[in-house]
């Protein structure tokens, strides 16, 4: 990279968040079917670990046109991998041998959060 690219991008980034998480990536070790009875486990483990301020972001990940293959991905406010990966290993779906995951560091930089109060009704909307 030249030095006018490199000073390009010092100045373009200088600002940026640079908010280092750690993103969990989960497969099913087994088919999908065999996740549903333990569902309701891992949701209360996931709720609990939101309520924690430990997720970031959590959900399925989806084929095209929306088909489900048991897959997901977590983001997750913890200092390092380790920490990721033990709560990685309480969920459910681990314990029970039901899935796999692997960890990543992931820093954020840029992107936005939009927040709308109605004051009339008391209701709130993330976009």
């Amino acid at each position: 990279m030249t030095t006018s690219a490199e000073e390009r991008v010092r100045a373009l980034t200088q600002r940026m968040l640079r908010k280092k998480l750690y993103v969990v990536f989960s497969k099913p070790k087994t088919g999908p079917d065999r996740l549903a009875p333990h569902l309701p486990a891992h949701l209360e483990y996931m709720i609990g670990l939101e309520k924690d301020g430990l997720v970031f972001g959590s959900g399925p990940l989806t084929e095209e046109g929306g088909a489900l293959r048991g897959e997901g991905m977590t983001i997750l406010r913890t200092t390092t991998a380790e920490e990721a990966r033990k709560i990685a290993e309480r969920d459910p779906f681990y314990t029970n041998g039901l899935r796999e995951f692997e960890v990543k560091e992931w820093t954020l930089m840029e992107g936005s959060v939009a927040l709308r109060v109605n004051y009339s009704d008391q209701s709130i909307e993330l976009a």
